[in-house]
C-alpha cells in the first residue's frame, strides 16, 4: 500500500533530509511540504495526504495547535509529531490534540518508516525515547483526585481560596485542605513550585 506523505517544518534542511531518506521508497508518495501553518492549511484544501509529519515549532502557530485544527477539519488524516523536544508535556499535548504518533528528528530511516507505516494503518506510534519519557513521567506523577485536579487548575489561574470555594461550591477550609494535600503529594514548598511541577508533568496546559 502506498502512503501519501506531506511534511510541515520551517527548516529546509530537515525537509530535504527526510525527502532524501524516503524518496526511493516504493511505498511512499512524497506530496510536498509546507514551512508554516497557513501554507499547510492551504495545501490541505486542495489535496489530502495519508500522513502528515508535523513539526512542533512553526513560525506562525504551534504545531500542537495546528494538529488539533487539522484533525478537526480532516479526521481521517494521520499526524506524526516531529520534534527535537523530548519533554513529556509536549508529547502528551500533541497526542491529546489528535496526533497518532511522535518521533524525534534524530530518528533513523528505519524508525521513521516504521512510524509512517504504523500510523497510516490507523495505529499509534511513539519513538523509543518519547515512550520512555512518558513512562518516566507516569512513574513520578503523583496520584490526585478529580476534585484536587479541579482545585489545581483554578490555583494555576491565580484564584484565591475564597474564589475557588465559590466556583466549586465547597467551603474555604475544604479548599485549603485540597491545597495542602496537593503541596504534600508533589513535595512542593509553595504554590509557585506546585504550579511549575504540575505544568512540567502535563497536568496544566
Amino acid at each position: 500500500m502506498i502512503t501519501k506523505l506531506f511534511i510541515v517544518d520551517d527548516h529546509y534542511m530537515v525537509i530535504e533530509g527526510i525527502r532524501s531518506l524516503l524518496q526511493h521508497e516504493n511505498n511512499i508518495e512524497w506530496m510536498g511540504h509546507a514551512t508554516n501553518a497557513a501554507s499547510c492549511l492551504s495545501f490541505l484544501k486542495q489535496q489530502l495526504p495519508d500522513v502528515v509529519l508535523m513539526d512542533i515549532n512553526l513560525p506562525d502557530k504551534s504545531g500542537i495547535d495546528l494538529c488539533k485544527e487539522v484533525k478537526e477539519l480532516y479526521p481521517a488524516l494521520q499526524i506524526l509529531g516531529l520534534s527535537t523536544f523530548n519533554q513529556q508535556a509536549v508529547i502528551q499535548h500533541m497526542m491529546q490534540n489528535g496526533a497518532s504518533g511522535y518521533v524525534l528528528k534524530n530518528a533513523t530511516k528505519e524508525e521513521l518508516m516504521e512510524a509512517i507505516q504504523v500510523v497510516s494503518a490507523g495505529k499509534n506510534y511513539l519513538s523509543f525515547e518519547a515512550a520512555l519519557s512518558l513512562r518516566e513521567s507516569k512513574q513520578s506523577q503523583p496520584l490526585i483526585t478529580r476534585r484536587e485536579k479541579e482545585v489545581l487548575l483554578l490555583i494555576a489561574e491565580g484564584l484565591t481560596n475564597a474564589e475557588i470555594s465559590e466556583k466549586l461550591f465547597i467551603s474555604v477550609p475544604t479548599v485549603n485542605t485540597h491545597r495542602k494535600s496537593l503541596l504534600e503529594k508533589f513535595g512542593a514548598k509553595n504554590t509557585a513550585i506546585l504550579i511549575s511541577m504540575a505544568s512540567r508533568q502535563g497536568l496544566i496546559l
